[in-house]
């Protein structure tokens, strides 16, 4: 917020306000004048009516711009109202009033403080010194048949101390409201833009959940698809080749490709059912009663070397009792490094997958020989590997074997017992 600038946009209907505002007082300052005329509030002293017009006009026409120049409607209308009492125009009420919505308009609405008070101090200082002299003149006036003087606490005194009292009241009043109405403006402002910005964050939550869940329902997808459909392929390859001169050798392959298929119908199936559970109590029932989990690795390389690619499996150190999510990530991992080493590894690729308990990680390794892929951009599989390391809290090593041909895939999670020390 700049220096100068207002706190709030002025509306039509604020702009149109205000000018039936002055235009009101105007007319009642006119009324009040005249009847305080004829009143005679200053006897003889009073000016022609014509002053008394010109009076109620600076005073009051100034407040249609109250809102779009508040100081300079606040000095106009101070200078007024001195130079009306100065001159004994009878119109005492409608004065006030104006005086008292111009201070009030520069402390509710002009957005540099410092100036905003050095203004209304101003014009307060000014009158309660004018007031002294007026009140000091009054006093040594020896002439004055007024209120009497005599006494410790006279007539005259009081009148000059409720002058003073009033004034202050008038004056603090003034002050006070316009400090309220700014501290409240800007505090409604400030709950508009917190409100605006927990609109804003909500969104973006509900639009990150969504995408993360569409990441996980991919890598899910990805992850049962590509094995199952690899294996077939495999499957449907063999059977091709042999299905002139081995009818039986390609019926037990064209088997094995429904086998394939019944399981990834089942996988998907799994996966459709967790989708679809209604609440986080029943989802985390239904991760519970997932079988993906690392004493399923020897069923996993059993599928693997049955399907074209012979696998070792090697468990290193006593098993610990990872979570659930550790768990399907790394056998997710290592279902993906697998299916990868069938489809590039060319015919005579091997792996070997070797899972290591320590006692701050545990590691699993899946090493694969056969042809190495080039450089390029980095497959759905790798980027799922990847998202499941980091989500188990891990790291993922993807990259061609140190020494001879093939692939190497290491990834490392914490043990839960490092989880609980940390």
């Amino acid at each position: 917020m700049t220096a100068n600038a207002p706190l709030r946009a002025l509306a039509d209907p604020q702009v149109r306000r205000d000018l039936w505002l002055a235009a009101g007082l105007c007319v009642a300052a006119i009324v009040s004048a005249w009847l305080g005329q004829v009143a005679g509030f200053y006897g003889e002293e009073s000016p022609p009516f014509t002053w008394a017009l010109l009076y109620a006009a600076a005073l009051t026409l100034p407040l249609a711009l109250r809102r779009r120049a508040p100081e300079i409607v606040l000095v106009v209308v101070a200078v007024a109202f001195f130079v009306g009492v100065t001159l004994r125009i009878p119109e005492v009420y409608v004065a006030n009033v104006a005086l008292f919505l111009a201070m009030y308009t520069v402390g509710a609405y002009v957005a540099d403080r410092r100036r905003a008070t050095v203004v209304r101090l101003l014009v307060i200082v000014g009158m309660f010194v004018w007031l002294l002299v007026t009140t000091f003149q009054t006093a040594t006036d020896p002439s004055d048949d007024g209120l009497s003087r005599a006494g410790l606490f006279s007539p005259f005194a009081a009148f000059i101390l409720i002058q003073f009292l009033v004034n202050a009241a008038f004056f603090g009043g003034a002050y006070f409201f316009g400090e309220r109405a700014w501290a409240d403006a800007q505090a409604r402002r400030v709950l508009e833009e917190r409100t605006v910005e927990l609109e804003l964050e909500r969104e973006r939550t509900a639009a990150q959940a969504v995408a993360l869940d569409r990441v996980r329902i991919a890598r899910e997808l990805h992850d049962v698809v590509a094995h199952h459909v690899s294996a077939m392929g495999v499957q449907a390859g063999a059977a091709r080749a042999v299905l002139d001169r081995d009818p039986e050798a390609a019926r037990a392959a064209l088997s094995g490709v429904e086998d394939s298929a019944r399981g990834a119908l089942a996988d998907l199936r799994n996966l459709l059912d967790t989708l679809r559970t209604p609440d986080a109590e029943t989802a985390g029932d239904a991760a519970g009663a997932s079988t993906l989990r690392l004493t399923a690795l020897p069923e996993l390389v059993a599928h693997a070397a049955a399907n074209g690619l012979p696998t070792e499996l090697t468990v290193v150190g006593e098993p610990v009792a990872a979570s659930e999510l550790v768990q399907v990530n790394l056998y997710r991992i290592a279902q993906e490094a697998l299916t990868n080493a069938r489809r590039h590894g060319g015919p005579d690729a091997t792996a070997d997958v070797r899972v290591r308990y320590g006692a701050e990680t545990i590691e699993l390794e899946i090493a694969s020989t056969g042809a190495v892929r080039g450089g390029g951009r980095p497959g759905l599989g790798l980027v799922g590997m990847r998202e499941r390391a980091t989500a188990s809290g891990g790291t993922l090593e993807v990259g061609p074997r140190p020494r001879g041909d093939g692939w190497l895939v290491r990834v490392r999670v914490p043990a839960p017992q490092a989880v609980g020390a940390r």
